[in-house]
C-alpha cells in the first residue's frame, strides 16, 4: 500500500485529521532539510511535502518564492533532492511528497523521473502547473511505479473540471482555498464549506486544504470541513525568520531571541506542533 493511503487510513481509523508541511528543500541548505524533516514527522506532520526550487513558480507566494532563491543560490538541484530523499527514507517512514513544476519533470523525461523519484521512496507528486487534461503519460509512468499524482482543485475550478480532478487524482485532493498564490492568510477562506462540498459530490478521497493556513486557529477552522490541511508559507517565514533572528509576528508566534539554524528547527518543530494539537480537538 503505497504509504500516503496508509496514513490517511491510520488517521480515519483514529478520528483524526491530517497534518501536511511542506517546506522548500535546500532552504537554508539540504542538510538542514535533511534534519528537519524526520523531525517535523515526529512532531506531528503525518505527511512531507518537499518543495523543489524553481525559478519560475506560477503557484508560489513571495515567501516560497524568496526560499526558492535562496535554495537556488546555494547550489540544490533535482539530483541532489532526489538523493536526499532516499537517506530520508533510511531514517523516517513518513510519506514523502515531491511538489515541483513541469518543465523539469519533462527535461528530465517522464518515465525517468517517476522511476528515480519512486526509487528515492518518494510517495506522491503535485505539479500545480500540470493541466489535468494533459496528465495522462505521467499518469501512467506514475500509476506503473505507485506513485501518487496529486491535483489541485480551485474555487474556480468548473464541476466538469473538479469531476476530472477527482477521477484522477490519488491519495487525496489537494483543496486550494483562495484563487492566487501561496501565502499566509489570517482567516479562512469564505465559502470553503461550499467549495469542499462540491469536490466532495466526486469523490471519497481526503481532501486536504492548502493554500492559506496560517497557524493553529486556521488549520482548526479548516478541518470542520476538510480531511486535512497543508502548511507551508507560514513554515518557512519562521525558519526565515529564525535565521534572520528576527522577532516573528503572527498567529502561534512566540518572539525570538536567537538565531541559527538550530533555533530555526526548534521554531518550526514547535510550529507544527501547536498546529497539531489544534486539530486534534
Amino acid at each position: 500500500m503505497n504509504r500516503i493511503d496508509k496514513v490517511f487510513k491510520e488517521l480515519q481509523n483514529k478520528g483524526e485529521k491530517a497534518l501536511i508541511a511542506y517546506i522548500s528543500c535546500g532552504d537554508p541548505s539540504l542538510d538542514f532539510t535533511e534534519e528537519l524533516v524526520p523531525l517535523l514527522a515526529d512532531s506531528g506532520a503525518d505527511l512531507i511535502e518537499l518543495g523543489i526550487p524553481y525559478s519560475d513558480p506560477v503557484a508560489d507566494g513571495p515567501t516560497i518564492q524568496r526560499a526558492s532563491g535562496r535554495a537556488l543560490a546555494g547550489g540544490v538541484t533535482l539530483e541532489k533532492i532526489l538523493s536526499m530523499a532516499k537517506r530520508l527514507r533510511e531514517r523516517t517512514q513518513v510519506p514523502l511528497i515531491m511538489m515541483t513544476y513541469y518543465n523539469p519533470v519533462y527535461v528530465a523525461g517522464l518515465d525517468s523521473f517517476v522511476e528515480k523519484a519512486a526509487l528515492a521512496g518518494v510517495d506522491g507528486l503535485i505539479i500545480p502547473d500540470l493541466p489535468v487534461e494533459e496528465a495522462h503519460t505521467l499518469k501512467m509512468a506514475a500509476d506503473k511505479r505507485n506513485v501518487h499524482l496529486i491535483f489541485l482543485a480551485a474555487p474556480t475550478s468548473t464541476p466538469e473540471r473538479i469531476a476530472r480532478i477527482a477521477e484522477l487524482s490519488r491519495g487525496f485532493v489537494y483543496c486550494v482555498s483562495v484563487a492566487g498564490v501561496t501565502g499566509a492568510r489570517d482567516t479562512t477562506a469564505h465559502g470553503l464549506e461550499g467549495f469542499l462540498n462540491k469536490i466532495r459530490q466526486y469523490t471519497e478521497l481526503p481532501l486536504c486544504v492548502g493554500f492559506g493556513i496560517s497557524g493553529p486557529g486556521t488549520a482548526r477552522e479548516a478541518v470542520k470541513h476538510a480531511d486535512g490541511v497543508i502548511v507551508g508559507s507560514s513554515l518557512i517565514e519562521r525558519i526565515e525568520q529564525a535565521l534572520q533572528g528576527e522577532n516573528m509576528q503572527g498567529e502561534g508566534c512566540e518572539p525570538l531571541k536567537a538565531a541559527g539554524p538550530a533555533e530555526a528547527m526548534n521554531s518550526a518543530v514547535q510550529f507544527i506542533r501547536d498546529i497539531k494539537a489544534a486539530i486534534k480537538k
